[in-house]
């Protein structure tokens, strides 16, 4: 495992404006104001291009994208981010990963889609779990793990070797960001969105950092921010939580495989983080791997579940009531 410290001047390029915005209640697709150069002229050719029924919120954006940046500036004078993460050699078995750390084989339950998705063509699409982009132990023992990756993608052995290992990672903010200006109330609430944000873009920078150098499966990449936010890269990132891995006490044994105290993350009985500006999840290398949503799930499907993760069925009923189940 390893632990990686960023400052927030370096984090500002992986920002997701967009998300900051939809926070604050305004309109995503008005993000473009954080990239227009902050000067008279600049911002009102970019005001300019919104009808004038929407100029007030156009307006309200760009006070607020202000707000931000110099927050931002004071903010990046005292705290930093931290990210840690763990590479794993890895094998699936049914809808378990079974990963290989230096304390043994740990047993990673998931969950699979039970309602059927149609494609963009009318076919139904197959019923997945993250599972399935990990090689079976068979075809995982047949490749060798080294990191960076011993091959590129024109290789033969390129989806076998990136299907044959894990990523867990974890990301988080100096506490005292989420804390910050605690007797301004608005300049409180601002520090506290701009901390998730720079919790997230910190697992984009390292998400980034990954795939081009310390797993490098993909070290010709060269993705603009806008790429980057639409995922046009190799693998996928799913955080706990998030559709595909919904279950958020899979915290707790990501947390025993990558110790998240390192950087500063504490769990909640609800295998919530603390400080709340954190995020947790897997990395997955294989090309063909996407997103997904679970969805409901039925009674058997729980069961199974809760036989795999080794506890009692309405635990585990709590931490899903989201999926219906």
């Amino acid at each position: 495992m390893n632990t990686y410290d960023y400052s927030l001047p370096t984090l500002a390029p992986y920002i997701n404006w967009a998300y900051f915005l939809t926070a604050w209640g305004l309109p995503a697709r008005m993000a473009s104001a954080a990239y227009a150069h902050d000067c008279p002229a600049c911002r009102a050719t970019w005001l300019a291009q919104w009808p004038a029924a929407e100029h007030g919120k156009a307006e309200e954006v760009l006070r607020l994208l202000a707000d931000a940046r110099q927050l931002l500036e004071e903010l990046s004078t005292k705290y930093q981010t931290h990210a840690r993460l763990g590479i794993f050699p890895a094998y699936s078995e049914g809808d378990n990963i079974i990963i290989r750390s230096e304390r043994g084989d740990c047993r990673l339950p998931l969950l699979r889609q039970q309602r059927a998705e149609r494609t963009a063509g009318g076919e139904t699409a197959p019923l997945l779990c993250l599972a399935d982009f990990i090689a079976p132990r068979h075809l995982s023992e047949q490749v060798a793990f080294r990191l960076p990756l011993p091959c590129r993608p024109d290789d033969a052995d390129y989806a076998l070797t990136c299907a044959s290992a894990l990523g867990i990672f974890a990301a988080t903010v100096d506490a005292g960001i989420m804390e910050y200006a605690a007797d301004d109330a608005y300049r409180q609430l601002l520090a506290q969105t701009l901390g998730e944000r720079l919790a997230e873009a910190t697992a984009e920078r390292l998400h980034e950092d990954v795939r081009r150098r310390i797993w490098g499966f993909a070290p010709e990449e060269q993705l603009t921010p806008a790429q980057l936010f639409a995922e046009n890269y190799h693998g996928r990132r799913p955080a706990v939580g998030y559709p595909s891995l919904p279950d958020l006490s899979l915290n707790f044994l990501l947390d025993e495989l990558i110790d998240f105290s390192a950087i500063g993350i504490h769990l909640t009985e609800s295998g919530m983080m603390q400080p709340l500006a954190s995020v947790s999840g897997l990395i997955l290398a294989h090309p063909a791997t996407r997103h997904f949503a679970v969805g409901p799930i039925g009674e058997d499907q729980l069961k199974d579940y809760a036989l795999r993760r080794g506890l009692p069925v309405e635990r585990l009923r709590r931490f899903l009531k989201n999926l219906g189940s």
